[in-house]
């Protein structure tokens, strides 16, 4: 038996990176302005620590659109598995040459390539896909901050968030 509502407590676990950085903030502010030596210093350390925390759970939070949605995504190893009620696939990390946002589909989907494959789609929604916050801040180039505008700006296409450098031929040249 849960003391926390159900709601309150999806809006804690919703919050809980940005919490937790308010604490340290808290706590290194506390150190600064009330301790002398070491822990000053220290203090200093953690409203650094705080402040990194803050960005980065921002970012996780921004990245969250909710559960509820169809199929279930899951990282394991390199590997990005999709089990959906009408379809469903894995990609490896390694093997992927592009990322998309298909704002088509609704809810949203991820479109995940890989040459020889058909692409994976993966509803923002989903159940797990939290997990793949990790995963493509991980890929080579990709910018984050485009990354979470795309998701938040909807729109009547598809956007290409991030390709494979060597996906695409070399250009020929006439001389």
């Amino acid at each position: 038996m849960s003391f926390i509502r159900p709601e309150a407590q999806a809006a804690i676990w919703r919050w809980r990176e940005i919490i937790v950085a308010a604490v340290v903030l808290l706590m290194g502010l506390r150190w600064v302005l009330g301790a002398i030596g070491l822990l000053f210093w220290g203090g200093w350390v953690l409203l650094i620590i705080g402040t990194a925390l803050a960005v980065v759970g921002a970012q996780r939070m921004r990245f969250r659109l909710g559960v509820g949605g169809p199929g279930v995504v899951q990282v394991d190893e390199g590997q990005i598995a999709y089990f959906g009620p009408l379809t469903g696939g894995a990609v490896a990390v390694s093997e992927l040459t592009q990322l998309a946002l298909d704002h088509t589909a609704k809810p949203p989907h991820w479109v995940l390539n890989q040459p020889g494959q058909d692409p994976l789609h993966i509803p923002v929604n989903a159940e797990g896909t939290e997990t793949l916050f990790d995963v493509f801040a991980s890929l080579p180039g990709l910018r984050t901050e485009r990354m979470l505008t795309e998701l938040r700006r909807g729109g009547p296409h598809t956007v290409v968030i991030w390709e494979k450098h060597n996906v695409r031929p070399p250009a020929q040249r006439l001389h």
